[in-house]
């Protein structure tokens, strides 16, 4: 009797182990066992250096993040069990800049300074 009864849940532990084991990996994994994504921001200044590198400082599974300012490109390192390139990607419109092709979320571009603005000249 007991053995029927545990059968279906012998059955449903081992199906769900299997599934766990064939889910293919989305990330791809450098040796070190972290990986580097590239974005095209909206940055157009020091300041907003420092902002976008703080605001990622605080995403869990950020490494390093650097943004070179005059080609607007932020380089990001992550280990990718913690996250993902796009949990960044919203992580920096979160921050009031574009990345990519996503525009920023309006309410954070709102509270940016004037000088951080992307209709401001590059200064």
């Amino acid at each position: 009797m007991k053995l029927l009864l545990s059968l279906p849940l012998f059955a449903l532990l081992s199906f769900s182990s299997v599934q766990a084991q064939t889910a293919p990996v989305a990330q791809t994994k450098s040796t070190s066992g972290t990986a580097t994504a590239q974005f095209k921001t909206s940055a157009v200044c020091d300041m907003c250096k420092t902002r976008i590198e703080k605001s990622l400082a605080y995403e869990k599974g950020v490494q390093s993040a650097v943004l070179d300012v005059p080609t607007q490109m932020l380089t990001v390192t992550y280990r990718p069990e913690k996250t993902t390139s796009d949990a960044l990607r919203s992580a920096v419109q979160k921050t009031g800049y574009d990345a990519d092709d996503q525009a920023a979320d309006a309410r954070a571009y709102n509270r940016l300074p004037d000088c951080c603005k992307k209709t401001n000249a590059v200064h």
